[in-house]
């Protein structure tokens, strides 16, 4: 059975916290993303050695393996949009659609392992350049393609709602 596309807009995120996750995304900043991703990736690491971390526990739902890569891409996907916000003037984000890249990435055929090793990589490299973020640059602002606006702040914000609530998917 084929996934089914996640087409929710999770701005709403940004102005209360998930009922799902219980994150609140509007406390965060870019210091927060740099001291919370270290800490979130033992958690990422543990759940795909689980075994049968390749495994849908129900055939519409990823699996951990498919999350993780998600969560790996995740990184790499917010990490240049903050560095394209942080170098270009209200700059508009190239359109990510997760769930096609799920497919030309082909997840669920992936190494447990190696995504666990790419993941983390991602993941440190995220914390170095929200880290590298100074509060003067906290309002700089960013476009996805459908309109929505965000500032270095609050895309924080909506990046680690993202690590969370897929910690929360796979009971990690």
């Amino acid at each position: 059975m084929a996934i089914i596309p996640d087409d929710k807009d999770w701005t709403w995120v940004l102005d209360r916290p998930c009922p799902e996750c219980n994150f609140s995304a509007s406390k965060a900043t870019p210091a927060t993303a740099a001291t919370m991703v270290p800490a979130l990736l033992p958690r990422w690491e543990a759940a795909l050695q689980r075994a049968g971390a390749e495994e849908r526990s129900d055939p519409g739902k990823w699996s951990v393996l498919e999350y993780g890569a998600h969560v790996r891409d995740v990184f790499e996907v917010f990490t240049s949009r903050l560095e394209l916000m942080l170098r270009e003037d209200n700059p508009t984000f190239a359109n990510w659609d997760q769930d096609q890249a799920a497919l030309d990435g082909n997840y669920e055929a992936l190494d447990p392992a190696e995504v666990a090793a790419d993941l983390t990589q991602n993941g440190l490299d995220a914390a170095a350049a929200f880290g590298a973020v100074t509060p003067e640059q906290w309002d700089r602002r960013g476009r996805r393609s459908n309109g929505s606006e965000f500032t270095v702040v609050t895309i924080s914000g909506y990046f680690l709602h993202d690590l969370v609530h897929h910690l929360h998917d796979i009971d990690a």
